[in-house]
């Protein structure tokens, strides 16, 4: 891929479907980063990954616990790292051994962890549109497990390509 996918949603509804739609292209092992500012949807995101997994809990963020789990189509393991002090405070969370269960991991702030994962995963990077409701999802493939599934992220994302 040579640049990011991008979409536009015009409410926060919007977002949680395009969450969604691409919790249904998720396998076992893989790794999901958000970034973007507060408020930019980020927990909005992972609620509709997660009912996109048929997880049928209510998802908060895990701001103040670091971690949640739920259980669906894949256990889902739910991150915040923002109020990590230290990278030393991701390894001990052992984010790399969370791959190895069978679930997936979504993890929010989650560009603070890049060094402390593996090189794999799909970050979503959600920012501010035009409007108060609008936000610019991109997607941004690294390495080869996301890249492989890139036409199917073009073909889930479709209803918010190009900010129709």
């Amino acid at each position: 891929m040579t640049g990011p996918l991008v979409a536009v949603t015009r409410a926060v509804d919007d977002t949680k479907a395009v969450g969604a739609a691409l919790a249904a292209l998720a396998q076992a092992g893989d790794i999901v980063l958000l970034s973007g500012d507060l408020g930019t949807g980020k927990t909005a995101f992972t609620q509709g990954f997660a009912a996109g997994l048929g997880v049928t809990e209510q998802v908060v963020s895990p701001t103040f616990t670091l971690a949640r789990d739920y259980d669906g189509r894949l256990r889902l393991h739910h991150l915040d790292v923002y109020r990590l002090d230290h990278l030393q405070e991701a390894i001990d969370l052992g984010l790399a051994e969370l791959t190895d269960d069978g679930g997936v991991t979504v993890i929010e702030w989650g560009e603070v962890v890049i060094p402390t994962i593996p090189p794999d995963y799909l970050e979503v990077r959600l920012s501010y549109g035009e409007a108060d409701d609008d936000r610019v999802v991109e997607l941004v493939t690294v390495g080869v497990r996301w890249q492989a599934r890139v036409r199917s992220l073009e073909a889930a994302i479709g209803p918010w390509r190009g900010g129709t």
